[in-house]
């Protein structure tokens, strides 16, 4: 028990310590990040002392020194030496983790940018639309499903990518996470399960808590989801649906192949399941391996988004479904308002109508595959394909956790992202970290960043302390 009463004593912030996991020092800067970023701890508040804190909470006062420092170098808090520890301004209700412009001196290797270089043909193929006096219509209410132009346009983008469909079994969202929000209000409830990797792109685990939506953790090897877990869990579990991203899984970067594809696909058709695909990068598979939707199209909804491959900026993303479910998705858009802006689709549609979207895509392949390079080289990896990836899931030395990697990182002037961010279950061994390699404005950058991480991996006196 703390040593100390504190009814009815007065604190800025009072966390509950029931509300705490292990480790507790990340779980009190989660919650303390939490409540900044929400409006709840307004600027310049000053916080608890960290022993007086560490006495309500009845934890040690290092474990507090370990979540305030961990806060401070995300530029939550700053510390007056004599006064005490306060909430940075301008704080409340950003992403510190997404808006990094005002450190210039920080190499991004955290979000992953997909090379804005390539954005002057974005800007090209928008003036086109808006010099074309007949588009003034784009800034009137449109046709919530894109008007037959861009329909058009996004079969011919699909078709290139393997993924052959109708008009009528196409719609489009303004990015995948809208495409993503659409299918499970629409056709799933709150209690469903889903089963997904066990290291998962963070944004669908948002979502589905958001919707209550329960997700199961498949475990995950070189090729991919295990076919022998899955297979597992779903004798054992109501399973409805599963989540997966085949081509450059985000975070791990795996590229399933054809074989692992048709061993999960038997199980999704054994099992009556819903396939979400969500294929965000394959314009990065040089190969010609079958998507979800080509070896199952009854059961599965192919998720394209152009965020990558395009344009970040426009949130443009195409999603081709089985017939038997047009009516739920087509309601689902149009009750919670979730389609894109007819401006951003018809400047992706000019893009692949006049062939500059494929000319982006190559340059963008290029680019990549020489970042890749000085990754390999930096790394002194090895790999039998010659993928070009956007990111990579590189393995830390045991002696670290991800958590720990990410705070080394940050002082050193290297935002990257840890594994536990990803992970499908809190006691998951975090032994990885996400590092993109399209994010750093320069090759240079990327080597420096680079060099960085592998000093810190290397240099056997470096310890976490805080």
């Amino acid at each position: 028990m703390p040593v100390n009463s504190f009814e009815n004593y007065p604190m800025s912030w009072q966390p509950k310590k029931s509300d705490l996991e292990k480790p507790y020092y990340l779980s009190i800067a989660a919650l303390l990040e939490r409540d900044i970023l929400d409006g709840k701890l307004s600027e310049n508040t000053k916080l608890p002392p960290q022993r007086e804190l560490a006495d309500f909470l009845d934890l040690n006062l290092s474990t507090i020194t370990r979540a305030y420092k961990l806060c401070e170098l995300k530029g939550l808090l700053y510390a007056v030496t004599g006064k005490g520890t306060f909430v940075s301004s301008g704080i409340s209700g950003q992403d510190t983790f997404l808006d990094r412009n005002h450190n210039h001196h920080m190499i991004e290797m955290g979000m992953i940018k997909p090379f804005y270089e390539c954005n002057q043909s974005i800007l090209n193929a928008a003036q086109i639309v808006l010099n074309n006096p007949d588009n003034i219509k784009l800034f009137e209410y449109s046709n919530p499903f894109g008007t037959k132009r861009q329909v058009k346009a996004a079969l011919k983008w699909l078709h290139h990518f393997g993924i052959d469909t109708t008009k009528e079994n196409i719609l489009l969202s303004a990015g995948a996470q809208n495409a993503l929000s659409v299918i499970l209000i629409s056709l799933f409830k709150a209690g469903d399960k889903i089963a997904v990797d066990a290291f998962t792109y963070t944004n669908f685990k948002k979502l589905a808590n958001f919707l209550h939506i329960q997700l199961i953790a498949i475990e995950t090897d070189e090729y991919g989801m295990s076919p022998a877990s899955l297979l597992q869990i779903c004798k054992n579990t109501e399973i409805k649906g599963i989540y997966l991203m085949p081509t450059c899984s985000n975070p791990t970067s795996i590229f399933m192949p054809a074989v692992r594809r048709q061993e999960i696909a038997d199980i999704v058709y054994k099992f009556h399941l819903l396939l979400i695909e969500d294929d965000i990068y394959s314009f990065l598979d040089p190969s010609d391996i079958k998507s979800f939707f080509s070896i199952l199209p009854e059961q599965t909804i192919h998720i394209c988004s152009i965020s990558k491959s395009l344009c970040a900026g426009l949130r443009v993303a195409f999603f081709t479904f089985p017939a038997k479910y047009k009516e739920a998705l087509v309601a689902g858009i149009l009750n919670i308002n979730l389609k894109t802006v007819s401006l951003n689709s018809e400047i992706v549609a000019e893009l692949i109508e006049n062939g500059t979207a494929f000319q982006i895509v190559r340059q963008k392949i290029l680019l990549a595959q020489q970042r890749n390079k000085i990754y390999k080289t930096v790394f002194d990896v090895y790999e039998k394909d010659n993928i070009a990836r956007f990111f990579y899931w590189l393995p830390i030395p045991e002696r670290f956790t991800s958590e720990e990697i990410e705070i080394l990182a940050l002082q050193k002037g290297v935002h990257i992202l840890g594994s536990h961010r990803f992970a499908m279950q809190s006691n998951q061994k975090s032994s990885y970290i996400r590092v993109s390699i399209t994010s750093p404005d320069t090759e240079n950058d990327l080597r420096k960043g680079l060099l960085i991480l592998k000093n810190i991996f290397e240099d056997n006196t470096v310890n976490f302390l805080v």
